[in-house]
């Protein structure tokens, strides 16, 4: 005769979290959620891309799995490179670390469901301050290998914007997870999120008196003015450059040579190709 503990799981109607050894699923409301298209709110544009801030991919990954309902590990963290560089006399710092992270979602029980790595490169340019170069490098890199994590959970991460920017989903179904498992489940309580901002960054330590006294001047004008310090140093421009790419002035205008107008970008790469070919005309 059959004591209680030896009846089969199978008696039990559909998975419940009494049935043994069962295996990790996630609810209806957590598929009705990953099937849904990113809001346009969560989706930033920079340099005409779209892209998704790191804060906020931690944000969905909380909403969706829930408080410790998933990890992220740091399988490497190694630096590439460090560079000095002078602007007048006061170094400045070039700083890149590559990082591998893992993340790994679990089930509302707390088993894992899904493990996925990857990696990427971040970088911190032209910073005053060589410890605030190296945080900012770690950070990027770190927050770039979740992003890119992150994404293989679909459009909530960012996957369709891949698509050419897209907000519609290009998910749409999943074989193992038919629409009848989860679109009876209500819709989730959604909050209209407001515009995503970027994850604020501190401000380098050595610049901060120069700032105060002169609250007026403009990224733009800082960045001219180191270019115009900087204008035989093939090294520094190319650092400023980078760094007008990375804060979105490449294309503003300024006077070129003859009082034409070019844009940023194009005046300070006239300008490297005319330090660079310096070495061969004394040469001949």
């Amino acid at each position: 005769m059959a004591t209680a503990s030896e009846a089969p799981a199978t008696m039990a109607e559909g998975p419940t979290t009494h049935t043994p050894n069962q295996a990790p699923r996630l609810s209806a409301p957590q598929l009705r959620m990953l099937h849904g298209p990113i809001t346009k709110n969560r989706v930033r544009m920079l340099r005409g891309m779209a892209h998704l801030e790191a804060w906020d991919v931690r944000r969905q990954l909380t909403r969706i799995f829930g408080f410790g309902g998933f990890d992220v590990e740091t399988i490497s963290l190694d630096q590439v490179a460090e560079r000095e560089t002078l602007k007048g006399d006061k170094p400045r710092w070039t700083v890149v670390y590559r990082a591998q992270v893992r993340l790994t979602i679990k089930d509302t029980s707390g088993k894992p469901i899904a493990r996925f790595e990857d990696g990427a490169a971040g970088d911190s340019v032209n910073q005053p301050s060589l410890g605030d170069a190296h945080d900012m490098a770690m950070k990027t890199a770190l927050s770039q290998a979740l992003k890119r994590c992150a994404v293989n959970l679909g459009d909530q991460f960012g996957l369709s914007l891949y698509n050419n920017g897209s907000l519609d989903a290009v998910v749409m179904f999943s074989a193992p997870h038919p629409p009848e498992e989860w679109k009876k489940a209500s819709p989730p309580v959604t909050v209209e999120d407001p515009p995503v901002q970027p994850e604020p960054t501190p401000e380098p330590q050595a610049d901060r008196p120069a700032q105060q006294a002169s609250a007026t001047v403009s990224p733009f004008d800082e960045l001219k003015a180191s270019a115009r310090a900087s204008w035989g140093q093939i090294l520094a421009l190319i650092d400023i450059r980078r760094d007008a790419k990375k804060q979105g002035f490449d294309d503003q205008p300024v006077p070129g040579p003859g009082g034409t107008e070019i844009t940023f970008d194009q005046l300070l790469s006239d300008r490297i190709d005319q330090l660079a070919q310096q070495p061969k005309a004394d040469a001949a």
